[in-house]
């Protein structure tokens, strides 16, 4: 596992190579000579302005009373269970852990975050924030502001400095929330804390090769701040709702940016998924095309899976792009389907084939019926075209437990088996600030 980190990150979730550098700030001027992007209108109807989020459980028939059980008993295994990803550090920090690869990723810690701050679990989203800010977040330095993206929890050594973009975008995103969930005033000042990413964020424009978390000329999320990898993205951290959130509740002065990038995010996936499957690459350039990587040939793998569930947030909370996300939820459902709905495998090449290239997760190289993908696969049909609701019962019926083999995933299987558990309950809002 060490040298492989030394190399990339491999994994069911998002792959990196590692950036350790030392490099000068300095100010962005590059964003106040973009030209004006139209922007979508708002949706009235949707659930960020009317607070009305869909129940597909209950459509589906089942009861209330055990919807909220499956969530409540899945939270408990992932933080309290004999297999739970999150360990407490002394008397007020914790985090998440990637268990088969053995580290800690500012994508999981930040996962974490989203799920304390939208259960209202508070004491585990300020210990989740302390032991990041503590042990991930640049303090000082050319980095300043951004969080290394994997730490060995055994060691307590970074295994990069460097940053991933979708990491400090669910924790700007979460600590907003937390801002309007809980005020600023007990302890973590959560807005203070956002504006701290941001701000710093905005005075990277390229010295010394280190740069805006959003490419400012294509107005598209880097795969990685630094380096070439600023030049290319990752379809599964176009998360255009996050955008329109961040225009709302940052007030750092860059709202229209971030409304032109939601909008220019789903101009993008328009592009990134295949027409006929629905299926996207991994990475791929602003174009949409696919970018290759020195650790895998482009497909549709486990980054991918979290491209339906984005696209579903989109559709639910603010409903810009309705006509094309159903299209796109009728064909990525029905692709699926046709594979069979208990048996469709988790990587694929975008036109629909089979991989010869298979990426291993941890240890482990094997196609399966994959947990993670049958959850994201479901909280697609939040895209009203699946009249059906068989991927909602599919859900309902699979089980956060060891594969036939021995195989578990409680990491990347399970959160996003829980992030879909609760989207389909609408336990997974944009929080507004409470009124006080």
């Amino acid at each position: 596992m060490n040298a492989l980190l030394q190399l990339l990150k491999s994994s069911k979730g998002h792959c990196l190579l590692l950036c350790l550098l030392y490099v000068g700030l300095g100010s962005n001027a590059e964003a106040q000579r973009l030209p004006k992007q139209k922007q979508a209108q708002p949706n009235r109807k949707a659930a960020f302005y009317t607070g009305q989020y869909p129940n597909l459980f209950r459509e589906a028939g089942y009861k209330q009373a055990d919807i909220d059980k499956k969530v409540a008993q899945t939270y408990q295994a992932l933080f309290e269970g004999p297999n739970r990803i999150y360990f407490e550090v002394g008397d007020s920090m914790a985090y998440v852990s990637d268990l088969k690869n053995h580290d800690v990723r500012t994508e999981g810690v930040s996962y974490g975050m989203m799920i304390a701050v939208q259960l209202n679990k508070k004491e585990e989203f300020d210990r989740i924030w302390r032991w990041s800010k503590k042990y991930l977040q640049h303090q000082e330095g050319p980095l300043k502001g951004y969080f290394a993206w994997s730490l060995n929890p055994a060691t307590m050594k970074r295994n990069s400095e460097g940053p991933a973009s979708d990491g400090e975008l669910y924790f700007v995103t979460s600590l907003l929330f937390a801002s309007n969930r809980w005020g600023n005033t007990t302890g973590i000042n959560y807005y203070q804390e956002a504006r701290n990413i941001l701000d710093a964020m905005w005075k990277k424009d390229g010295t010394g090769d280190v740069y805006n978390l959003i490419n400012t000329e294509h107005k598209q999320i880097s795969f990685v701040p630094v380096g070439d990898m600023y030049n290319w993205t990752d379809p599964s951290y176009h998360v255009p709702a996050f955008m329109e959130i961040w225009a709302e509740y940052a007030k750092d002065g860059h709202e229209a940016f971030y409304r032109a990038c939601a909008d220019t995010s789903r101009a993008f996936l328009h592009r990134a998924c295949d027409p006929v499957t629905g299926l996207n690459y991994d990475y791929t350039e602003f174009s949409g095309k696919p970018h290759a990587t020195k650790w895998a040939p482009p497909a549709f793998r486990y980054d991918s899976w979290r491209v339906p569930m984005n696209i579903a947030m989109d559709y639910v909370w603010f409903g810009k792009d309705k006509a094309w996300q159903e299209q796109y939820a009728q064909r990525f459902q029905g692709f699926l389907r046709s594979k069979g709905i208990n048996t469709f495998e988790d990587q694929f090449n975008v036109d629909g084939s089979r991989p010869e290239f298979i990426l291993q997760a941890g240890n482990v190289k094997k196609l399966r019926h994959s947990l993670g993908l049958v959850s994201t696969a479901a909280s697609a049909s939040l895209i009203k075209q699946d009249k059906q609701l068989d991927f909602v019962h599919a859900l309902w019926n699979a089980k956060l437990e060891p594969y036939e083999d021995g195989y578990f995933d409680p990491y990347y299987d399970g959160i996003l088996y829980l992030f879909s558990l609760m989207h389909l309950s609408g336990k997974y809002q944009a929080i507004k600030p409470q009124q006080r």
